[in-house]
């Protein structure tokens, strides 16, 4: 008889890209609310909701709403902030009653490369519901297409 408990669904990854645009305005995309509102989720979402109080301790609320009105809150506490260089935070996808759905913790890192940046985004999530399976699946494909956005939104200016 197998006594152990199941393993529980995580999902690890690391994405990177080099962006033709200084470190300084990176970083900032990723903590100014009016920079960070415009990118942040999948292509289609948008974010009704987009608080962020980048310091550490500070407060992340983001409420991403899908091309089919469906709303995605996530919530997460800044560890580290370095400015223009690291963001450490803890990220939790919760369903509209507040439960976790998934929790994680993201580093992201902004290294300037010749006039570029090259940004490093660590993350990792913990599946907390039967169901995350099909959330932590889908990881990389949100991150990729939310980092497309910020790209495009950066390349315009």
């Amino acid at each position: 008889m197998n006594t152990q408990q199941p393993k529980a669904m995580q999902r690890e990854l690391v994405i990177t890209r080099i962006l033709d645009v200084p470190r300084e305005l990176v970083f900032r995309a990723w903590t100014d609310p009016a920079y960070l509102v415009c990118w942040w989720g999948p292509k289609g979402f948008t974010n009704p909701v987009c608080e962020i109080d980048a310091r550490p301790g500070g407060n992340l609320r983001i409420v991403m709403r899908g091309p089919d009105g469906s709303e995605y809150p996530m919530k997460g506490v800044f560890r580290e902030v370095q400015a223009n260089k690291r963001l450490v935070f803890t990220n939790i996808a919760a369903d509209a009653e507040g439960k976790h759905l998934l929790e994680g913790l993201t580093e992201v890192t902004f290294t300037e490369q010749s006039g570029k940046t090259k940004l490093t985004l660590q993350t990792r999530a913990v599946g907390k519901v039967s169901f995350a399976d099909r959330m932590l699946a889908g990881m990389e494909a949100g991150w990729t297409q939310s980092l497309e956005r910020l790209e495009a939104l950066l390349a315009k200016g």
